[in-house]
């Protein structure tokens, strides 16, 4: 039998549970051109904490800035609220006492001290010997024991340290694993490991500190942060560390859902995290870091649970053929079967199915090389087309429009609100109304607001999600293609517009999204 077949044999013998660190407010804020505002880390550590339920978040480093002072000091106040201060930890540094009484000045009761993993890093970085960095580091130890803040060890650069200086690595240990520390960590800084180099590296950790804690925090230079990590827990790390949607310095860290769902399904592993809020986390940190997440992103990607081969959806029509264990609803989503030159009938059935729209094989056929043509010139199409696109194809009357624009006029001046005057023709009577916004589209969107709200007396529904993208190449007459996503009740919709001008492509996918409330009554 192989090794590697022993091994994963006899994990999945004994199923262990693996802590996971969330590194989004301090690693994760080493991303390029992100930065969380206080307000905004609080919201991220609070879904983490309650809604994900992590074991761990790491939410700053110390002595940073004033501004992260006070984002750090507003966590630990509602951790300490909920019984969870314990799980709030903070990046430190070994100065002295700075770092730890800047982390007991926050109200803090962990510190994540950074120490050196290499000789290269103790001798260049900090001008220090091996011995003088240990008693600094000892110093720190029995301070931040005297204020009553629990100590894990960072050996920063430490894969490096095991490759090029690994007596170095174990005389560290060696002096500080009978010491006051809960947890070594083992960072592969640079992201230079492979799976193999993980696996060699932790037995190595682990034959030798058998009973110590090891955490192990990758990085995604060879987009290999994930296989690292599964690496280090195959071979006895009792904790990973993750970020939200991989942020991180460089290439980013291991990507929280992608570690939880393989660590769960491939090796049976047992965490605390609750899977159907990974989506919301991941939204919410898109939304606040201003980095969006791929398409194809796993788990957590707009398409990864859409079929768009047509024999895809017509095996999930018999007996789930292309469905495995990552289905949409353990995460809070639901398959979707796209629309365009590959779908075939049975995705096209499978939309008209949800739309409660009933079809002839023969009809069926038609729409289906109608939407084949749509394809073929790269054009987008939704499910909220099909209607317009059944009624064209078999030649019924065109799907009346309920909701017309009449007539509108936005425009904006330095210094002033931008201003909307709208007349819109809805179920045959024209109504008019005037309003401000804080741009041309939210003006627009107000004065159908008040339309709704004071002369309908009905509820408009709400902007859920809006995006804007514009083919590259730089083109100031670019067509731009607005999405919005709408909660209308409990259903979401999503519209497209297509314009060479920004709010009028928004406003005809608003214009598009009445019409489709109205048609389904």
């Amino acid at each position: 039998m192989g090794t590697a077949q022993q091994v994963n044999e006899t994990y999945h013998r004994i199923q262990p549970f693996i802590e996971i660190m969330d590194c989004t407010l301090r690693d994760g804020e080493q991303t390029s051109g992100v930065s969380f505002l206080p307000h905004e880390k609080l919201q991220i550590a609070r879904m983490l904490l309650k809604d994900v339920n992590v074991d761990r978040i790491e939410v700053a480093s110390a002595r940073v800035s004033e501004g992260e002072k006070d984002a750090v000091k507003m966590i630990c106040r509602y951790a300490k609220q909920i019984g969870m201060l314990e799980r709030v930890e903070v990046l430190g540094f070994v100065d002295g006492r700075l770092s730890i009484d800047w982390i007991d000045d926050c109200g803090g009761k962990v510190i994540n001290l950074l120490a050196k993993g290499s000789l290269k890093h103790c001798m260049h970085q900090l001008h220090k010997t091996p011995e003088e960095h240990i008693e600094e580091i000892k110093r720190s130890l029995e301070y931040a024991g005297s204020k009553g803040i629990s100590v894990n060890l960072y050996l920063e650069d430490w894969s490096n340290g095991m490759k090029e200086s690994p007596e170095y690595v174990y005389r560290m240990v060696d002096e500080l694993c009978r010491l006051n520390i809960r947890r070594f960590m083992l960072p592969d800084t640079l992201g230079i490991m492979n799976p193999l180099q993980t696996i060699e590296y932790f037995r190595k950790m682990l034959k030798r500190y058998p009973d110590t804690h090891f955490d192990f925090h990758a990085h995604n230079d060879y987009d290999l942060a994930v296989s690292n990590s599964l690496g280090a827990v195959l071979c006895g790390a009792k904790g990973l560390h993750v970020t939200v949607n991989g942020l991180g310095e460089r290439c980013g860290n291991a990507p929280l859902s992608s570690v939880q769902v393989i660590l769960k399904d491939q090796f049976h592993a047992k965490t605390s995290i609750n899977e159907n809020k990974l989506n919301d986390i991941s939204r919410l940190v898109e939304g606040y870091s201003g980095i969006a997440i791929a398409p194809n992103q796993p788990i957590v990607g707009e398409n990864v649970f859409t079929q768009v081969a047509g024999v895809h959806a017509d095996g999930d029509n018999k007996n789930n053929l292309y469905c495995n264990d990552l289905v949409p609803e353990r995460f809070g989503r639901k398959r979707e079967y796209a629309l365009g030159k590959t779908s075939g009938r049975a995705n096209i059935a499978r939309n008209l199915q949800e739309l409660g729209l009933e079809l002839t094989p023969e009809q069926t056929q038609k729409v289906t090389k109608r939407i084949t043509e749509l394809g073929d010139r790269k054009e987008i199409v939704t499910q909220e087309d099909l209607p317009f696109i059944v009624s064209d194809v078999l030649k019924h009357t065109t799907v009346e429009e309920r909701v017309k624009l009449v007539s509108y006029m936005v425009s904006s001046a330095y210094g002033l609100k931008p201003i909307a005057s709208i007349k819109v023709e809805i179920n045959g009577r024209e109504y008019a109304a005037d309003s401000t916004g804080d741009g041309q589209y939210d003006a627009f969107v107000k004065a159908l607001r008040k339309i709704y709200k004071e002369k309908l007396d009905r509820t408009f529904p709400i902007l859920a999600n809006y995006a804007v993208s514009i083919p590259p190449g730089g083109r100031t007459d670019a067509l731009v293609q607005s999405v919005i996503t709408w909660r209308n009740g409990d259903k979401l919709l999503r519209t497209r517009g297509l314009d060479a001008d920004q709010t009028e492509a928004a406003i005809k996918a608003t214009i598009k999204m009445l019409n489709i409330i109205e048609e389904n009554g």
